[in-house]
């Protein structure tokens, strides 16, 4: 079953922000934020890590941008080149 809800445009914005990608369903983005905040599924110590990652803009930002990297097929740096520039071989 579908349902709607109103929000106020505050709200929405902040969900918005919360999005890992731009294409993410509110559906999706609420069902990853209560799967985050199931108190007896987590320990304190694990709900403020997620709370600071999930209300810092620019790391929600940047989780956004690597992901769409992806998508486009940008993986990065290969590990093996990094182990060569770091003398890790």
């Amino acid at each position: 079953m579908v349902t709607t809800i109103q929000i106020d445009e505050n709200l929405k914005q902040r969900l918005d922000e919360l999005k890992i990608h731009h294409r993410e369903s509110y559906n999706a983005l609420l069902q990853r934020v209560l799967e985050n905040c199931t108190l007896d599924s987590i320990d304190n110590e694990s709900l403020i890590a997620t709370i600071e990652v999930l209300s810092d803009p620019n790391l929600m930002k940047g989780i956004k941008e690597a992901l769409e990297r992806i998508e486009s097929g940008d993986y990065g740096t290969p590990l093996e080149d990094v182990k060569k520039e770091l003398g890790i071989d």
